[in-house]
């Protein structure tokens, strides 16, 4: 009987695929998000041919003009999703990345590397926040858990297959050959959007009027305003912060402690990081059943406190430790992020949603934005401690948020245990 529990626990998440509009969409969702895979290792390639000394510096760079993209972008996107056919927004920038894909081939110098990237960015912050707003609308209530989970599990379970397979693929083809490979896997995705009936996912309208609606600074605005104005969506977003600050120590500094700190081999440095997503796909795939209004809060904070105490003492621990603290830490992130994006739909308006998923898109992405600087400075000045010290900031930001931004009850007293918070 647990046994039979456990395994309906563990397919819980696959019941949102019974929807057939879901289906095709998800399954977009994860044929983009394999070419997304191939695109970053080839451009890793790529950048190792310009020089072995300027890659890491162009793709620090990338990866920060990627944020920047997603941080001015997203917001915009929101408003756009909520006065205009998702249909299109989705299919539509989907195409206009495939085309900026299947120019990197073609690059000879390092600076369109970065306008290609950036460009690729800004079409992804209006794709990603779109694609989060359309869950709710074709999943039914009882099945958007499971769906949230099964999508936020797959971009998990990517992170770790994706690089590899790509990596497997441009040793068969090479470096600038590989994106030939991403750019067909886009042309599948938007196969697959295409097939979507005509009147899928229209913009929510009141009557005509909104139909002639113009994008405006206070829509934007608002996003942000009913993202912060809900105190367990606020509090949630805060805890994305403290899962941040962490999650950049891992994502910099795993690969100095891998190979200079316990002096092994990339293969070794690959083995940890897949431990890191196993524990996060683990976590993203079985919230969907534990993952109950009463215990929402509770995930966050136990999730958030997992993270930020096992990367403390990844400076102490020899490479079987460390495979087994990363699998915590995974755990850890998965369960102090998922529920955020589940409380916006259960919390928002659903005709407010696209703004608010743009809004929660941008913040989330602009804590890694100020995560990953201070992760590469403590990593570069304190090689031997610095996920001590991470690990001790993020732990003292938890505290901070629980003491100052926990939802409270009526009586302003706050909720504790098991079933209160």
């Amino acid at each position: 009987m647990d046994f039979k529990n456990f395994l309906d626990q563990i397919t819980e998440p696959f019941q949102a695929l019974r929807n057939k509009l879901f289906a095709k969409v998800y399954l977009a969702q994860t044929v983009s998000l394999l070419g997304d895979a191939f695109t970053w290792v080839g451009l890793a390639l790529l950048a190792y041919q310009f020089g072995k000394d300027q890659a890491a510096i162009i793709l620090a760079t990338a990866l920060t003009l990627r944020v920047t993209a997603f941080i001015l972008f997203s917001p915009f996107a929101g408003v756009l999703a909520d006065i205009v056919d998702r249909k299109k927004i989705l299919y539509g920038t989907h195409f206009i990345r495939m085309a900026i894909v299947a120019c990197l081939p073609f690059v000879t110098e390092v600076w369109q590397i970065y306008v290609l990237v950036f460009l690729m960015n800004v079409f992804n912050a209006f794709f990603s926040p779109t694609y989060r707003s359309v869950i709710p609308q074709i999943v039914d209530k009882k099945l958007y858990r499971q769906a949230i989970g099964l999508s936020a599990a797959t971009y998990q379970l990517l992170g770790v297959l994706g690089p590899g397979l790509a990596g497997v693929l441009a040793i068969w083809l090479g470096a600038r050959e590989i994106f030939i490979v991403d750019a067909a896997t886009f042309v599948i995705a938007g196969i697959l959007l295409l097939s979507l009936p005509k009147d899928f996912l229209k913009a929510s309208k009141q009557d005509e009027n909104i139909k002639k609606h113009t994008i405006t600074w206070q829509d934007v605005t608002k996003g942000s305003k009913l993202l912060f104005g809900n105190r367990d969506v606020r509090f949630a977003l805060f805890i994305e912060l403290v899962s941040a600050m962490a999650g950049a120590f891992i994502l910099v500094n795993t690969i100095t402690l891998v190979k200079s700190g316990l002096d092994l081999t990339d293969r070794d440095y690959g083995l940890i990081m897949a431990a890191f997503g196993i524990g996060a796909t683990i976590a993203a795939f079985v919230s969907g059943a534990v993952d109950k209004t009463r215990s929402r809060r509770t995930s966050l904070i136990l999730g958030a406190l997992t993270l930020g105490l096992a990367i403390s003492a990844a400076n102490y621990l020899n490479f079987s430790l460390l495979f087994v603290f990363w699998i915590i830490a995974g755990l850890g992130q998965s369960l102090a992020e998922i529920p955020s994006e589940t409380l916006i739909g259960e919390n928002i308006p659903e005709e407010e949603q696209g703004k608010v998923y743009g809004s929660h898109f941008a913040f989330s992405h602009l804590w890694w934005a100020i995560a990953y600087p201070i992760a590469g400075y403590l990593g570069t000045t304190f090689p031997e401690s610095s996920f001590l010290y991470g690990g001790l900031l993020a732990l003292i930001l938890l505290i901070f948020v629980y003491l100052f931004l926990r939802p409270r009850n009526r009586s302003g007293r706050a909720r504790i245990g098991s079933t209160l918070i």
